[in-house]
């Protein structure tokens, strides 16, 4: 038997599909080649076309049928990632009426502070644990004010694997987790907020059927398996926001385990059995996804929106495509710890809650023309990523989480040897990276949907540590004055 498993990303759809006895990944594909286009038709504005998810979705799972050379009877389950707190709405007839407000879209701000002071922080903390802020149930807010022709036309609201589910089933469906995510979930009730929805004055109507995590919640159409080259009637057991299922793929599953990732964006997330919130929302709060216990594990996540996007566009724009990744990481390593006073501030991709939803961009400070070349710019992105996290850590701890040792998939920005070890220095914990990635993590969780796995060794054979990085106690000293520098030019 395999698993398939999508990861909806905002660059690209990646399937894989998993060897459900060795764990093993047989086959995994993405579309686009080229990154999937994000929409700015005004200042903070982030949107994409949930069409153009299905069409990626497709191509990517005729793919790995192809490479894999498997019956696609053989095909067990579906688990679904997708990128978190976006919003798609749709109609009776399930068309899209407006292009996704994507995760990184900054409109709503405005919408959720209000909120947040209508109703009052002592009513919000305890039941939502976060500030409604810039979350899906702000941006449907923002639409029902701002487009009012289209949200007449509202039957349901989605979070983007919402979607991709409902093209594969025609059922609309979402989770709890799901909708703690978005802002849509009572912590103190165990139920959708009735309070946040009608204090915005949303119709219970709009709300998904609610579905465990991990169960059947659809079976494949027959037109969505022709065009996804599957078999009819085949069940999806799982969906989850990428990083509570960058934490399942991970194994970080109960309190104390930390998960980290750096893709477009970075996060670090960390598994708790507490109900605590940050009174600011710069870190905040969701139900976690564990298919192995009945008690409440809660994801204590921070994030720092541009990560790989600084990096792209350091490549792309300031050095006009004339050198890959690695040469980029190569050139990084030359130079000093600190960049020789070069700072970066990788806040330009959106309101950050970590900066209690300010989008000042991003910053370079103390550029010395006669001093600072091409290694000074890349190992100083790096570092002021790295950094950036580590403050939002900083955070993390006060609500509890500890940050001994972190996992993360060896891709993205954990391939740079200087930013996992800077990472390690900075924060004084141990990094391990392992082999895998978001869709065999879904892929792994619809085992377990299914019930073909029952208990965790089962799920995770296979799944290995592939590098381990301690601190280098020879640049602990200097990594840490240098972040004490950033730290100084970003609360200045």
């Amino acid at each position: 038997m395999y698993f398939l498993g999508f990861d909806l990303g905002s660059s690209s759809v990646k399937a894989c599909i998993l060897d459900a006895d060795t764990g093993q990944a047989v086959a995994s594909a993405f579309y686009p080649e080229k990154e999937m286009t994000i929409a700015s038709p005004q200042t903070g504005f982030a949107e994409q076309q949930p069409e153009a998810w299905w069409e990626n979705a497709c191509l990517a799972s005729q793919e790995v049928i192809r490479q894999s050379g498997i019956d696609p009877a053989s095909v067990g389950a579906i688990g679904i990632s997708y990128q978190m707190h976006g919003l798609v709405v749709v109609d009776k007839d399930l068309n899209v009426l407006r292009p996704s407000i994507i995760w990184c879209d900054s409109r709503a701000v405005d919408t959720g502070n209000k909120a947040m002071d209508s109703l009052g922080a002592d009513l919000v903390l305890p039941r939502l644990l976060n500030s409604p802020g810039n979350f899906t149930a702000s941006k449907l807010g923002w639409v029902k004010q701002h487009e009012p022709g289209v949200y007449a036309q509202v039957h349901k609201f989605m979070l983007p694997g919402d979607y991709l589910a409902a093209r594969m089933s025609g059922e609309v469906v979402t989770t709890p987790s799901g909708l703690s995510e978005g802002i849509f979930w009572d912590f103190v009730k165990g139920q959708p907020a009735d309070f946040l929805m009608e204090y915005f004055g949303f119709s219970p109507e709009l709300l998904p059927t609610v579905m465990p995590t991990f169960a059947e919640q659809g079976q494949l159409t027959e037109s969505a398996a022709q065009a996804l080259g599957l078999k009819a009637g085949t069940p999806i057991t799982y969906r989850a926001g990428d990083q509570p299922n960058n934490a399942f793929s991970l194994n970080v599953l109960e309190p104390g385990e930390v998960a980290a990732t750096a893709g477009t964006s970075g996060v670090v997330y960390g598994v708790s059995d507490q109900i605590k919130f940050d009174p600011k929302s710069r870190v905040n709060t969701f139900l976690h996804v564990n298919p192995l216990t009945e008690a409440a594990r809660y994801g204590v996540l921070l994030c720092v929106n541009g990560t790989g996007s600084l990096n792209g566009w350091l490549r792309n724009t300031l050095m006009q495509g004339s050198v890959s990744y690695p040469e980029m990481n190569e050139l990084a390593a030359q130079a000093p710890v600190g960049s020789d006073g070069l700072l970066c501030l990788p806040f330009g991709n959106g309101a950050e809650r970590m900066l209690e939803n300010q989008d000042p961009g991003a910053q370079f400070k103390g550029l010395q023309f006669s001093r600072h070349n091409r290694t000074h710019w890349t190992r100083a992105a790096q570092e002021g990523i790295v950094f950036a996290l580590y403050y939002g850590m900083e955070i993390m701890e006060t609500v509890g989480v500890s940050l001994k040792n972190i996992r993360a998939g060896e891709a993205n920005m954990f391939l740079s040897p200087l930013f996992r070890e800077t990472f390690a220095n900075v924060s004084g914990a141990t990094v391990e990276l392992y082999n895998t990635d978001g869709a065999q993590g879904a892929a792994r969780a619809a085992g377990f949907g299914l019930g073909y796995y029952k208990t965790r060794a089962e799920a995770f054979v296979g799944l290995a540590a592939v590098k381990t990085i301690a601190p280098d106690q020879q640049q602990v000293e200097a990594t840490k004055a240098a972040y004490q520098n950033w730290k100084q030019a970003l609360l200045s």
